[in-house]
């Protein structure tokens, strides 16, 4: 079925709308999948961004927190209890909130450039010369 959407990835995926209508909502709680759109229908088992988000989130998000912790150490030199207090939920507070809405973004993008999972070609058969005369 054809994308009735006029909306962008971009925009469909952060919203955690259904990327075919633009409607429907992806999520049933923070971060399971509905097993289909509300509005048009689209089964969404297609879908499978598996830990991609939450690597992307965690590769990008814990260079800049990691740099704050080793500062806080350098220049301070606090106790393990601060920064079990100030760097441990600065990481959360920077991971877990854009967790769903970047699954969104992986969802519509693998809807859009209909993304599935690599199989191997068939072989195909030797080409064969015709006997030549002599």
């Amino acid at each position: 079925m054809q994308r009735t959407t006029d909306q962008s990835l971009v925009s469909v995926g952060l919203r955690c709308r259904c990327p075919r209508c633009g409607q429907g909502r992806l999520f049933d709680g923070f971060i399971t999948m509905k097993p289909r759109c509300e509005a048009c229908g689209l089964d969404y088992s297609f879908a499978d961004p598996a830990d991609g988000p939450a690597f992307f989130i965690m590769m990008t998000m814990a260079f800049p927190v990691t740099a704050f912790g080793i500062w806080l150490e350098l220049a301070y030199d606090p106790p393990l209890w601060v920064h079990a207090v100030v760097t441990l939920p600065l990481l959360l507070l920077a991971c877990v909130p854009i967790i769903r809405p970047m699954k969104g973004l992986f969802i519509a993008s693998q809807y859009i450039h209909k993304a599935a999972e690599g199989r191997f070609a068939a072989p195909k058969a030797p080409v064969v010369a015709p006997p030549t005369r002599d």
